[in-house]
């Protein structure tokens, strides 16, 4: 028989009803075969937020101001956010890094220092980034996956933090799917209906100022956050060394998108942690034919997606390992 056989014929003879554990079953199959193996195993789990500035969040596409990145990052330093307490909950190791947040941390040593610039241009505009850029950020963020990996890490989250990066994810989906600009954008951390007319707005002009583009390097380059870019090479680098990638919400799924588009193998190691309540990624989730694991109304990003789906991930690993079969057990089985 073939690893997936073998592994459904493991899932299948445990003792519970066929398929009983629903969901979970098809997330032991995947990380089965993503490793390999009919015993896995998650090993020092990490998380890395990654935080940045986007110059579209000057013209009114949020309901927070942009200064609002800066104060975050110092929050997450202190303990004081929610990805921090969901982290320790779960024994989940934690990274921050500034990957082009507009203000200085003084070479602060809780911080990864992988700035590119104190926030993208305006992508109403310009370009978000050079392609020098880009690069930079796809080269900082293997060495930090492969500095990880040095500590036996197999399985890895990604969060971020940037003021106006639902816009930018808006953008990101709408130029590589064929998911409508009015179907990506949505309330972002709290805009009123009022405020989600002029996103559109702001977003279908830019849109029609860069016209159609498909390359996903060069999506990404247009509207693309650093933090966003940066997540994206991160995923890359930890799928070539067969980690399992935990992808968080909107945001992450559109970085996620464009390393599919780069590498669509990557899928096969991808857990969708949670749905959130922007309408965009349920779409963008329906065009991956995947589910998420968790659907908890979050609209917070930083991570807390995959922080909180950690257990659901563990338990489908445990249960494969530790339960007993009927032929174990001696349990009668239909």
């Amino acid at each position: 028989m073939s690893l997936k056989e073998d592994l459904q014929h493991k899932i299948d003879f445990k003792t519970k009803p066929l398929g009983a554990l629903g969901q979970l079953e098809n997330l032991t199959l995947k990380i089965g075969l993503a490793q390999n193996t009919l015993t896995p195993k998650l090993k020092n789990p990490h998380l890395i937020v990654f935080a940045g500035d986007h110059g579209i969040a000057q013209e009114g596409v949020s309901a927070y101001p942009p200064e609002v990145t800066y104060q975050m990052i110092l929050n997450f330093l202190n303990n004081g956010a929610a990805i921090n307490i969901f982290c320790k909950q779960n024994n989940i190791n934690l990274s921050i890094v500034d990957a082009g947040v507009n203000g200085d941390f003084d070479g602060n040593k809780n911080l990864i220092h992988h700035k590119i610039a104190k926030g993208t241009k305006s992508f109403s505009s310009d370009k978000a980034m050079s392609i020098e850029d880009l690069e930079q950020c796809f080269e900082y963020s293997k060495n930090l996956v492969n500095d990880i990996a040095k500590q036996g890490t197999n399985i890895i989250g990604f969060g971020e933090m940037g003021i106006g990066n639902t816009s930018s994810a808006s953008m990101i989906v709408n130029a590589l799917t064929d998911i409508s600009l009015e179907n990506c954008v949505g309330r972002g951390t709290g805009l009123d209906n009022e405020g989600v007319t002029k996103k559109l707005e702001i977003l279908t002009k830019a849109r029609d100022f860069h016209g159609n583009i498909s390359d996903p390097k060069e999506v990404l380059q247009t509207f693309g956050g650093y933090e966003v870019a940066q997540i994206t090479g991160a995923m890359l680098a930890a799928f070539e060394k067969n980690m399992l990638l935990m992808v968080d919400g909107f945001i992450a799924s559109a970085a996620f998108l464009v390393a599919y588009k780069i590498n669509p193998e990557i899928k096969n190691n991808a857990i969708f942690c949670h749905q959130s309540q922007e309408v965009g990624h349920r779409l963008l989730l329906d065009y991956f034919e995947e589910k998420a694991l968790l659907d908890l109304d979050l609209r917070l990003g930083e991570g807390t997606g995959c922080a909180l789906a950690y257990p659901l991930i563990e338990a489908a690993v445990n249960f494969l390992n530790d339960m007993a079969s009927f032929e174990s057990a001696g349990v009668s089985n239909k």
